[in-house]
């Protein structure tokens, strides 16, 4: 199983920072952003990972990160997707690197207070098909929503205004290689992308969807009110550790 964190886009919401930098570079306490899903994914047993990013500030992650020894990988690869054709289509990029392999996606601006060990390895038993994580929320109308039935999700509705559920599927998606076949037969949305949710809902209607709700805390990172309160978390996050191993 592989790993894949996109880290593309403009990061036209947190203009003027981004004019500097690619969002993903941003501070979160004291690392860059990118460190988080990198260490999600590595605590999770991967250490084959491919980066897709984009912009004017693509060579900053292999100046960053490098061969990835120091993130414990054995692996580091990278991917360039030029312009902003959406999650689905930055994810094609990695059929090379994915060689028919499973996969583990992860949004690079997504934080999470615990680890998803657990849902990795019950993903890698499931015969085929896919599973995504999802998280209660206060503002589901932001995310894609699941709607359910009978504990099972029936589909996800993108960024609805009368979302049918408080839950949220968060940025960590796990496929099969059958994925970039679907992704070919994806047609671009209303925003002109090839949208992920459209991938999740093929799954869900093929019947081979799974899905986890992760605890802890999670968040985003892609708006200035959502990365102030990544940086709070992992602050009070950091410090009750540090004060757990002083004790």
């Amino acid at each position: 199983m592989k790993g894949v964190i996109l880290a593309g886009g403009l990061g036209t919401r947190l203009f003027p920072l981004t004019k500097i930098t690619n969002k993903h570079l941003l501070p979160i306490y004291d690392r860059p952003m990118i460190h988080y899903p990198l260490k999600t994914l590595t605590e999770a047993g991967l250490r084959d990972v491919m980066i897709v990013t984009g912009g004017n500030h693509a060579g900053e992650f292999l100046r960053l990160i490098g061969n990835g020894r120091e993130y414990g990988l054995n692996e580091i690869a990278y991917a360039y997707q030029e312009g902003e054709g959406g999650i689905a289509d930055a994810l094609a990029l990695a059929r090379p690197f994915a060689k028919g392999d499973r996969i583990v996606v992860m949004l690079g601006d997504n934080v999470i207070e615990g680890d998803i060990r657990r849902q990795v390895a019950a993903f890698a038993e499931q015969p085929k098909g896919a599973r995504i994580l999802l998280k209660k929320v206060p503002d589901p109308q932001r995310f894609g929503v699941p709607v359910f039935e009978g504990g099972r999700i029936t589909t996800v509705e993108e960024k609805p205004k009368q979302p049918k559920s408080d839950y949220a599927v968060i940025g960590i998606y796990m496929y099969d290689a059958t994925v970039f076949d679907v992704i070919t037969t994806l047609k671009p949305s209303d925003r002109n992308e090839l949208e992920i949710t459209d991938v999740n809902n093929h799954y869900i209607r093929q019947g081979t969807m799974q899905h986890d709700v992760v605890e802890g805390w999670w968040t985003d990172a892609g708006t200035f009110e959502s990365l102030f309160r990544a940086n709070q978390l992992v602050r009070e996050m950091m410090i009750d550790r540090l004060t757990a191993g002083l004790r």
